[in-house]
């Protein structure tokens, strides 16, 4: 025999709501209805889940049981009916990036993208340092990170490395390449966010940093980038995202020596990149890593 499952979800309105009338109001159904369906559950199972003595029908234990999971496997069909509803209205394909690898990586691309699927519907939207995303509304994430970051439901790959090196314009060395420490000084050091990171390089050449007053900081990346390619002085800017300045001869790398080797760009798949757009994430992801291949500074 079939299980009654229009007698089961009778049973679990009349366990949620307390009366067989306030059931049949919340099923839109009539009381003669609701009892109905309980009285055909019942000789399904084959004895009584209400005590019917007194004025109202109380669950006996077995009947509490049985209403406990049968309010669990509803809950659970719900959700599963909502995420394939989701999964069958595709919509657009969200990609969440960092500023920085919006505007230095991923737009300056994103034509060759669009060129070669030209059907398919993308949306771009920011995702702020340091922050979490909201995964129900993003499908794909680049952000940036001290080691590979760990989300539940969501895939973290490698993307590209995060070190950082000394460049500026050209316009500022006059002919000359800096070499010794001091020379880099007199340039003028532009910051992001603290002093942090030209301390960690002036380490790496064996002299500390001298305290300096006044120096600009810039809490975005997007801003120090700006700054170095004014001519406003020497940046500390990752290789990953400076590359085509530097192979457009817009900005120079100074040194070798870098510093935030551990931390690097990641790509992020969250949940939300299944059903219908299983296919249309998978094809960006795997545009992104090809065009990640070729370019200046790619890990």
């Amino acid at each position: 025999m079939q299980i009654p499952l229009n007698a089961l979800r009778a049973l679990d309105a009349v366990v949620k709501t307390g009366s067989f009338k306030a059931a049949a109001d919340l099923l839109f159904v009539t009381q003669s209805a609701v009892s109905h369906q309980i009285r055909h559950l019942e000789e399904w199972l084959g004895g009584p889940l209400f005590d019917r003595e007194g004025g109202r029908p109380r669950l006996l234990p077995h009947g509490a049981e049985l209403a406990r999971a049968v309010s669990l496997s509803l809950a659970e069909m719900e959700a599963a009916c909502g995420r394939a509803r989701t999964g069958m209205k595709a919509g657009p394909l969200v990609i969440a990036a960092i500023p920085s690898v919006a505007v230095c990586w991923l737009i300056p691309r994103l034509a060759g993208f669009r060129a070669a699927y030209p059907d398919m519907e993308i949306r771009v939207v920011y995702a702020m340092h340091g922050r979490d995303i909201d995964f129900r509304d993003v499908h794909l994430a680049f952000v940036f990170a001290k080691g590979l970051p760990e989300l539940a439901g969501v895939i973290a790959e490698p993307f590209l490395p995060g070190e950082s090196v000394p460049v500026c314009s050209p316009a500022i060395l006059r002919g000359t390449r800096p070499e010794r420490p001091s020379e880099f000084l007199s340039l003028g050091l532009l910051h992001d966010t603290d002093q942090s990171g030209w301390a960690a390089w002036f380490r790496r050449m064996g002299v500390p940093m001298p305290v300096l007053a006044g120096a600009p900081v810039f809490e975005d990346f997007n801003l120090l980038r700006a700054a170095a390619l004014a001519g406003q002085g020497v940046a500390l800017c990752p290789r990953a995202m400076i590359g085509d300045d530097i192979a457009a001869g817009r900005l120079v790398a100074l040194s070798d020596v870098s510093v935030q080797e551990d931390q690097g760009y990641y790509l992020l798949s969250g949940p939300g990149a299944q059903g219908a757009l299983t296919q249309a994430a998978l094809s960006f992801r795997d545009w992104a890593f090809a065009a990640r291949g070729g370019m200046a500074g790619a890990g």
